[in-house]
Protein backbone atom coordinates (compact mmCIF):
# COMPACT_ATOMS: atom_id res chain seq x y z
CA UNK A 1 0.00 0.00 0.00
CA UNK A 2 3.09 2.50 0.97
CA UNK A 3 4.04 2.02 -2.63
CA UNK A 4 1.02 2.81 -4.37
CA UNK A 5 0.72 6.11 -2.09
CA UNK A 6 4.58 6.67 -2.51
CA UNK A 7 4.21 6.30 -6.68
CA UNK A 8 0.84 8.47 -5.94
CA UNK A 9 2.85 11.58 -4.11
CA UNK A 10 5.76 10.45 -7.03
CA UNK A 11 3.45 11.43 -9.65
CA UNK A 12 1.75 14.38 -8.31
CA UNK A 13 5.08 15.99 -7.75
CA UNK A 14 6.15 15.15 -11.35
CA UNK A 15 3.07 16.72 -12.40
CA UNK A 16 3.98 20.35 -9.97
CA UNK A 17 7.09 20.60 -11.76
CA UNK A 18 6.01 20.46 -14.80
CA UNK A 19 3.14 22.77 -14.10
CA UNK A 20 5.88 25.18 -12.42
CA UNK A 21 8.59 24.89 -15.58
CA UNK A 22 5.56 25.64 -17.85
CA UNK A 23 5.00 28.90 -16.16
CA UNK A 24 8.20 30.00 -15.99
CA UNK A 25 8.66 29.31 -19.28
CA UNK A 26 5.72 31.41 -20.24
CA UNK A 27 7.24 34.21 -18.67
CA UNK A 28 10.39 33.82 -20.05
CA UNK A 29 9.01 33.60 -23.49
CA UNK A 30 9.65 37.37 -24.72
CA UNK A 31 7.37 37.41 -27.94
CA UNK A 32 4.61 35.95 -26.40
CA UNK A 33 4.95 38.35 -23.65
CA UNK A 34 4.76 41.20 -25.93
CA UNK A 35 2.03 39.83 -27.50
CA UNK A 36 -0.12 39.59 -24.63
CA UNK A 37 1.36 43.64 -23.77
CA UNK A 38 -0.21 44.48 -27.25
CA UNK A 39 -3.82 43.01 -26.33
CA UNK A 40 -3.75 44.16 -22.61
CA UNK A 41 -2.75 48.06 -24.34
CA UNK A 42 -5.34 47.49 -27.17
CA UNK A 43 -7.82 46.10 -24.84
CA UNK A 44 -7.31 49.57 -22.55
CA UNK A 45 -7.27 52.14 -25.40
CA UNK A 46 -10.68 50.48 -27.03
CA UNK A 47 -12.29 51.05 -23.32
CA UNK A 48 -10.98 54.56 -22.56
CA UNK A 49 -8.28 56.39 -25.39
CA UNK A 50 -8.36 59.43 -23.06
CA UNK A 51 -5.01 58.31 -20.28
CA UNK A 52 -3.25 57.54 -23.59
CA UNK A 53 -3.32 60.96 -25.07
CA UNK A 54 -2.73 62.68 -21.86
CA UNK A 55 0.59 60.49 -21.62
CA UNK A 56 1.48 61.15 -25.27
CA UNK A 57 1.30 64.64 -25.04
CA UNK A 58 3.33 64.77 -21.54
CA UNK A 59 5.65 62.27 -23.09
CA UNK A 60 6.00 64.73 -26.08
CA UNK A 61 5.81 67.90 -24.10
CA UNK A 62 9.10 66.52 -21.98
CA UNK A 63 10.92 65.32 -25.25
CA UNK A 64 10.52 68.66 -26.47
CA UNK A 65 11.44 70.82 -23.37
CA UNK A 66 14.51 68.34 -23.29
CA UNK A 67 15.35 69.11 -27.03
CA UNK A 68 15.14 72.74 -26.58
CA UNK A 69 16.79 73.16 -23.58
CA UNK A 70 19.68 71.23 -25.35
CA UNK A 71 19.51 73.24 -27.90
CA UNK A 72 18.92 76.71 -26.66
CA UNK A 73 21.07 76.60 -23.41
CA UNK A 74 24.11 78.14 -23.00
CA UNK A 75 26.78 75.84 -22.24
Amino acid sequence: MSEISGKARSAAARAELQATLDAIEDKLNVPKQVGALGTRVKASWDVNPVPWIVGITAAVVVVGGIVAWALFSDD
